[in-house]
């Protein structure tokens, strides 16, 4: 039997003393015009919160209240309530046993939606429980996946093409609605599945039996497996097509891009290549061209990091170089940076490799190195252009570094990333490139050098103590006072995927050159530039700046830690190299 409110809503609610009868008059008049139903109208007017509403039905009912976005819910048992009428009727299969199912609504009380959910859900019995809506919507997004449909097309795929290792070309190259509809619908559906997860790449993998399919979310990699591996084939097949690649060239590594869109989002795709054992690899980097370029501000970033670095920009000449390892945001925060920079007084030239981001009134050039465009070609002609700023996407070779370094000398600024692991070591990588050490000297202004650390999921986020093992990190990096501190870490829930992280958030340390370094440096001695850096009052090391978001709750000690670690590992070997240098 299906529990119903004795009274209606509005008379529960004003005996409950939750609302006054004139809020439910004026509620049921805005009802009429609005369409929605009384409860959300209340919510809506700010007569009574969700959840008060809840909890009073939830006693009136003698249902239970779920909190459902930390608890762990099985993908398999939502899928038992097809996804379109979830959302539709809010609705969310929380638990299944052999009694029934435990259903999670919005509205317990709409009788209307429950009779078609029990049509739905038959012959399992219904169990109801009542959660808010916000819960449910968040849940929907993160349970309901494509995984189901990718590898049901998938199948479909397989069934058409059958045993065929060599998928035809003219099947292929038709439109949407062609020979190729199915491939098609394959690839949005891996691409709907990826935008849903964030993810900022999509590797595609042909194994020996299986078909991977993995995401790459906040840094780590989450896999889907397909069985019907044959479809690999006509996938990359078509990757190939949509990014204006060789189709024919499956022995060479190949570049390319393309752009579609979906949900109202503009994505720019990067795709790389690789031949492998079982055929070939892609990766797709998706960017999201539609977000807009990240402003500074909200990056994260420190304030006080923010104004030094802004004082840098603003200087007419000079090299502000951006560091870091693979996938450590240095391209973000170059756009970010000429986004404050881009004034219609400035005369801005890009060089890069690739183009990662169109912007306004910035002249950009696509690096090719087939043709024998290179960075040092492109920034000779850039020279020639009267550009005020200057940004080079990488600092590769002696000759661009060169080339950069006597143009910032020569009243222009430059803005260019290395791929070193912390500011110190980046002048010695320029120095090992074979630019002479006054070279560097004179035109370096500044180096920013930055890392990504996973964010804590703000809705899970629960405090901690430190462990043993970080007590003691603790006491050898900072103090004991510090030790003794109270610490975040994330327990799981529907928003983060049951991880305990949402998003990532940079650390960063910024050196700016002053006149003990800038001797140092003149002099050609790694060793004490790097004494002088350390002893400047406002550089701040990476390590301790991803301590210092950890103790603000802003991301788990462990995250500090193993960023820490990386940076050890790396200072010790620039150590060893300053030793035998």
């Amino acid at each position: 039997m299906k529990p119903q409110l004795k009274q209606r809503l509005g008379d529960l609610l004003v005996a409950e003393g939750a609302v006054t009868e004139e809020q439910v008059m004026a509620a049921l008049t805005a009802q009429k015009s609005g369409g929605r139903k009384l409860g959300r109208t209340l919510i809506d007017m700010g007569a009574i919160t969700e959840e008060q509403l809840l909890t009073i039905l939830s006693q009136q009912m003698a249902i239970p209240f779920l909190d459902i976005s930390r608890r762990r819910i099985a993908p398999a048992l939502v899928q038992l309530l097809p996804e379109v009428h979830a959302r539709r009727y809010r609705a969310l299969v929380v638990e299944a046993d052999e009694d029934g199912v435990l259903l999670a609504m919005s509205d317990p009380a709409d009788l209307a939606a429950l009779d078609t959910l029990e049509t739905l859900l038959a012959p399992r019995q219904i169990r109801l429980a009542v959660a808010t809506e916000g819960q449910l919507l968040d849940a929907f997004d993160n349970l309901y996946r494509h995984t189901e449909k990718i590898a049901s097309i998938a199948g479909e795929l397989q069934e058409e093409y059958g045993d065929e290792q060599d998928f035809t070309l003219s099947g292929l190259m038709a439109d949407d609605d062609g020979g190729d509809a199915t491939v098609v619908r394959l690839l949005q559906s891996i691409f709907e599945d990826a935008m849903q997860v964030r993810a900022s790449d999509i590797h595609i993998e042909p194994d020996e039996n299986v078909l991977r399919i993995r995401y790459r979310v906040d840094g780590q990699l989450m896999e889907n497996t397909l069985t019907e591996f044959r479809v690999a084939n006509a996938l990359v097949l078509r990757i190939k097509l949509m990014s204006g690649l060789d189709i024919s060239e499956k022995r060479l590594p190949q570049d390319g891009r393309f752009q579609f869109t979906i949900a109202q989002h503009e994505v720019d795709v990067r795709v790389s290549t690789m031949p492998v054992q079982n055929g070939e690899a892609v990766v797709m980097r998706l960017l999201d061209q539609s977000a807009g370029l990240l402003d500074i501000a909200k990056t994260g970033m420190p304030d006080a990091i923010q104004r030094r670095l802004r004082a840098q920009i603003n200087r007419p000449h000079g090299m502000i170089l951006v560091t870091g390892p693979t996938g450590s945001g240095k391209t973000t925060t170059l756009y970010g940076l000429l986004n404050e920079l881009n004034q219609p007084s400035n005369k801005i030239i890009t060089v890069e490799d690739p183009v990662e981001y169109r912007l306004d009134r910035i002249n950009q050039v696509q690096v090719n190195q087939k043709i024998g465009l290179t960075f040092s070609q492109v920034l000779r002609t850039t020279l020639r252009q009267d550009p005020d700023i200057i940004m080079v996407g990488e600092m590769r070779d002696q000759e661009t570094v060169e080339i950069g370094l006597r143009a910032a000398l020569t009243g222009h600024l430059v803005l260019s990333t290395l791929h070193t692991n912390d500011a110190i070591s980046s002048t010695l990588r320029l120095i090992d490139m074979g630019a002479a050490p006054y070279l560097v000297s004179s035109a370096l202004r500044a180096i920013l050098a930055q890392r990504l650390v996973r964010r804590i999921c703000n809705h899970c986020a629960t405090e901690v103590e430190a462990e043993p093992a970080e007590k003691a990190w603790l006491t050898h990096v900072a103090d004991a006072q510090v030790a003794a501190r109270t610490f975040h870490r994330g327990v799981g829930c529907q928003r983060c995927n049951q991880t305990g992280f949402r998003g990532r958030i940079g650390v960063y340390e910024l050196l700016e050159l002053d006149e003990p370094m800038i001797d140092a440096l003149r002099d050609g001695d790694p060793l004490a530039f790097a004494k002088a850096a350390r002893r400047n009052p406002s550089f701040q090391p990476l390590a301790l700046a991803a301590l210092d978001y950890a103790s603000q709750g802003l991301t788990t000690l462990s995250e500090a830690m193993r960023l820490a670690e990386d940076i050890s590992e790396l200072s010790q070997s620039l150590a060893q190299r300053i030793d035998e240098s």
